[in-house]
């Protein structure tokens, strides 16, 4: 099991000494600087290109998530963070866009750019540790965006969230 996962998702810290509630606390402007954090946020079965010292998920810590409503309450707060970060906000089992969406979007909502992958990481991760629904909301907030904003999001970027819940785990 990744006890590092379930240690830090439980006031633990990660490999830069890290906790969770201060990643949570950062502003928009160090969400966007640092790199290292995504992974332990949103962990994945797979190592991870852009940070290989972060633990990744294995069957019995897919399990403990499951099984466990406070992990599944501090995942969702990672969510909602990470949401305001882009600009939008959940709202009674939707997405919508937020007020600042405008401001926020104009950081992320650009061809390749990196919050791509972050999002992709964000869809997987929810889905395999049991926050379907928020996941499924995410995916349509992003779908419509891809319609909306013609250019910004690839196509290529588009399959990979469509596709994020179907990757094995």
């Amino acid at each position: 099991m990744s006890r590092e996962i379930l240690d830090f998702y439980c006031g633990g810290q990660d490999d830069q000494g890290r906790t969770l509630d201060e990643i949570l606390a950062w502003p928009d402007t160090e969400l966007e600087a640092v790199h290292d954090f995504i992974q332990w946020l949103f962990p994945l079965p797979d190592r991870s290109g852009a940070n290989p010292s972060a633990p990744v998920l294995d069957r019995e810590t897919i399990a403990a998530f499951h099984a466990s409503e406070e992990l599944q309450g501090r995942l969702r707060q990672s969510f909602m963070r990470m949401l305001r970060f882009y600009g939008v906000e959940f709202c009674s089992e939707k997405i919508e866009l937020a007020e600042n969406f405008a401001v926020r979007s104009s950081n992320w909502l650009t061809p390749g750019n990196h919050n791509h992958l972050r999002l992709t990481r964000i869809l997987r991760s929810l889905r395999l540790l049991g926050l379907e629904p928020e996941a499924q909301a995410l995916f349509r907030v992003l779908s419509q965006l891809y319609e909306s904003h013609p250019g910004r999001i690839t196509f290529k970027t588009y399959e990979f969230w469509k596709n994020a819940g179907e990757m094995p785990c």
